[in-house]
């Protein structure tokens, strides 16, 4: 069964629109690696930096590392409906560039702020006008053949996530090396620009204007559609729980770094290994894992990740060893890399292409939601009882997460298989 059903998607990629939509697939990855690596340059040093705008108390760091980390999904999560509906009507390439611009202009603001109300005015804005990597999933799930969605979105994840693996280490080092806390900032913000060129230059979009007569669903009917079905309503709270689940602990890791080795001059360095392993796992696992959904199953690959990754995020919270805690955020990385893809190609197996982007907007929403909610949780659950309660919250929201997929979540047939 699983021989058949493998042998018909790669019947489904042969034609003149294979080079295509390899081509468009290929670039993408490369250009979502570009983006990611420049802004998880910031990642390992935001706590860091607070202390230059103004805030030095321990418990006022969490909680500023947790609010400033939400802020920008936070406002994002409402403006992500409207560029998907503008993404299906003026294609999703222009929503690439029009994201591309914005974060690299607001990134160069925040690193010249003088205080945490600038830098989190200028965190709050970009989130108005964010949505990259929504924009490229649209693109992508809209050019690729329908048996492949899952492969297609299990590279572009991986292009973020090996974006993920080198940007920590890249800003850990240039803080250590210049020390400065504000230099990395503006390298992210001019690598950000300069990646809208190579959008432009390299991506192809095969793109038919709706008419005025099939102009698609409004924002309103594609929120109705999304709550009255089922399987994507289910899919929405997967999606906004598995962002909510991966984010508690972002706030958190260069702090318990800080609290495992001490006040080591290479601190920086040390916290962006301990967010960049997990990047280096999601790597090896996330194309695997996006490929075999198309085989096995989107939702049994769901399953697998969730209790995958909530069994493995448990023991960081009692480990008192750096080198330890590396191992476990390596393992972590090996089921999480597979929720995001995987959930995204059942999205987009369960609506047509002409309004994929109304939908990817909305559920975008979802993960901007756990975005900007997950980071505040773990900033005021460091805060308000340790680091080490932020692990055994995260874990406990996976395993909440397993158990809705399981009950709630239904496996798409192709009924034209």
């Amino acid at each position: 069964m699983a021989e058949e059903r493998s042998g018909a998607i790669e019947g489904r990629d042969q034609g003149p629109a294979t080079a295509f939509w390899q081509r468009t697939l290929w670039a993408m990855v490369g250009i979502q690696f570009i983006n990611t690596m420049a802004f998880s340059v910031l990642s390992p040093i935001m706590p860091l930096f607070l202390p230059v705008l103004g805030v030095e108390a321990p418990s006022a760091v969490a909680m500023w590392s947790g609010i400033l980390n939400g802020v920008t999904s936070f406002v994002a999560a409402f403006a992500s409906p409207l560029w998907g509906r503008l993404a299906d009507r003026r294609g999703r390439k222009l929503m690439l560039i029009r994201s591309t611009l914005a974060i690299g202009a607001f990134t160069a603001l925040m690193g010249i702020a003088a205080n945490i109300w600038q830098f989190f005015a200028f965190r709050a804005l970009m989130g108005a006008f964010a949505g990259f990597s929504s924009a490229a999933i649209a693109l992508v799930a809209s050019q690729v053949p329908e048996g492949r969605l899952g492969f297609a979105l299990g590279w572009l994840s991986t292009g973020q996530l090996v974006g993920s693996l080198v940007g920590p280490l890249i800003g850990g080092a240039l803080a250590d090396l210049t020390g400065s806390y504000r230099i990395p900032f503006y390298c992210t913000s001019a690598t950000i620009l300069m990646s809208t060129g190579l959008v432009w230059l390299t991506v192809r979009e095969r793109f038919v204007a709706p008419s005025q007569t099939r102009g698609g669903r409004s924002i309103l009917g594609s929120l109705i559609a999304v709550a009255r079905s089922p399987g994507l309503l289910a899919l929405f709270f997967v999606l906004l729980m598995a962002q909510f689940g991966v984010r508690t602990v972002q706030p958190v890791v260069t702090l318990f770094v800080q609290e495992l080795v001490g006040a080591r001059p290479d601190l920086a360095t040390l916290s962006g290994i301990a967010f960049s392993v997990t990047g280096l796992s999601n790597v090896i696992a996330a194309p695997f894992l996006g490929n075999r959904s198309d085989v096995i199953g989107y939702r049994r690959v769901l399953l697998i990740c969730l209790l995958g990754a909530s069994l493995t995020t448990l023991p960081q919270a009692f480990t008192d060893s750096y080198w330890i805690f590396t191992a476990q955020r390596f393992a972590v990385g090996l089921f999480i890399g597979g929720i995001l893809p995987t959930a995204n190609a059942l999205v987009g197996r369960l609506v047509p292409r002409a309004e994929r982007g109304s939908v990817y907007g909305i559920t975008a929403s979802a993960m901007f939601l756990g975005n900007s909610m997950g980071p505040l949780a773990g900033g005021a659950v460091a805060a308000a009882f340790g680091l080490r309660w932020v692990f055994l919250v995260t874990s406990a929201v996976l395993l909440a997460n397993l158990l809705w997929v399981y009950y709630r979540v239904p496996e798409y047939v192709d009924r034209d298989g």
